[in-house]
């Protein structure tokens, strides 16, 4: 019995490495959903906008990054099979994002955060404390995380250079995905976090936001 458990826990750090190597190196699990910007036309960019505007991809395919990350540790801890399944499928879907926003990068001409690795291991530290603490409070994590990445992503739509239309329709289409991902969350059960924990989030979000700008 207890062998069995031993294995059980065992196979759950290996799989948990695999998801880790798959989102860093680009192969993350997704729904074979077609790329966005792809009927689009590349736009005529001047270098000072095409170095913005692929700083502003790499920003967004950090935070897919984080987010892998993110689900992977609550759903490693989650009690309920309910709420790992939805973890599951919000990281299968965030997958798409950041293969979408790994593309759109080498189309700009542009590389990945270098600093991925770092972002992966403490957004998964983070989510397996959320999960700890219970699945409603990891629930919560999850609508607050997402709450929180819809206005990011509201912030960077304005912020994108108005003939990229490539990256605009990718990052439209991440925002509407990451509104459902928060919706499943509150339907599910999902507790309001205290304000402190909101407010360090956004500040955390705010730092990495400023590094993978440029790094």
């Amino acid at each position: 019995m207890n062998s069995k458990r031993c294995y059980s826990k065992v196979d759950q750090i290996c799989l948990g490495v695999d998801q880790a190597l798959k989102a860093l190196f680009g192969q993350a699990t997704t729904t074979g959903r077609a790329y966005p910007a792809e009927n689009l036309k590349e736009p005529e960019l001047t270098i000072e906008q095409q170095k913005h505007a692929a700083s502003l991809m790499r920003i967004n395919h950090a935070g897919e990054v984080s987010a892998q990350a993110l689900y992977h540790g609550q759903g490693l801890v989650s009690r309920s099979s309910t709420v790992r399944e939805n973890m599951r499928h919000a990281a299968v879907e965030e997958g798409d994002h950041l293969a979408w926003c790994s593309r759109r990068l080498t189309e700009l001409g542009s590389h990945t955060s270098y600093l991925n690795p770092l972002w992966y291991m403490g957004s998964f530290a983070i989510g397996v404390t959320a999960g700890l603490v219970g699945d409603k409070w990891s629930l919560g994590f999850l609508a607050e995380t997402e709450d929180q990445v819809v206005k990011h992503l509201d912030n960077q739509l304005k912020l994108l250079p108005s003939q990229d239309e490539k990256s605009y329709k990718i990052l439209e289409q991440m925002q509407h995905d990451e509104a459902q991902h928060q919706n499943v969350a509150i339907e599910h059960g999902a507790a309001e976090l205290p304000w402190i924990i909101k407010n360090m989030m956004r500040c955390t979000s705010k730092i990495m936001v400023k590094i993978a700008y440029w790094v």
